[in-house]
């Protein structure tokens, strides 16, 4: 595959689908780093579970991969879905790894044994779970974003 900037380009939209699954939040690894786009998925396309499959580097993986998935799943109150790829591509290029599956609350429901293994993580998505969450917690009714964005500066 070819990830010269060149060959590879941003989206421009926030994409989310209905399936058997529920409502599926489209994203790829570096989405990651714009929470933005997942309260978009969350608030305005409704999303359930959101996806993220990744090619993290090893470095910013160590740092970064769990505690962003989790928050996302944390603040969005969605499933969160995490397929990674593992290992060295070639001298300067090597991925985390660590595929995971996080529940609405923030808790690692599923992963592989390590962060290299190649498999599936299975977990049951009870979307039930995800509305009692988001009843308990009612953040949808008590954001305050859009009157922020709508704020002056001084």
């Amino acid at each position: 595959m070819d990830s010269s900037p060149e060959a590879v380009a941003g989206g421009d939209t926030v994409v989310a689908v209905d399936s058997p699954f529920g409502r599926l939040g489209l994203t790829v690894c570096y989405d990651l780093r714009f929470p933005e786009i997942y309260q978009c998925l969350r608030f305005k396309h409704k999303a359930q579970v959101l996806l993220v499959p990744s090619a993290f580097t090893k470095v910013t993986g160590e740092a970064h991969w769990e505690i962003l998935l989790r928050a996302r799943a944390i603040e969005t109150q969605c499933y969160v879905i995490a397929a990674a790829q593992a290992g060295k591509h070639n001298e300067k290029r090597e991925s985390y790894g660590d595929s995971i599956i996080i529940d609405p609350w923030g808790v690692v429901i599923a992963r592989l044994p390590d962060r290299l293994s190649t498999g599936f993580a299975v977990a049951d998505i009870d979307l039930s779970k995800v509305e009692a969450v988001r009843t308990k917690m009612p953040i949808s009714e008590q954001r305050k974003f859009d009157s922020i964005l709508k704020s002056s500066s001084l």
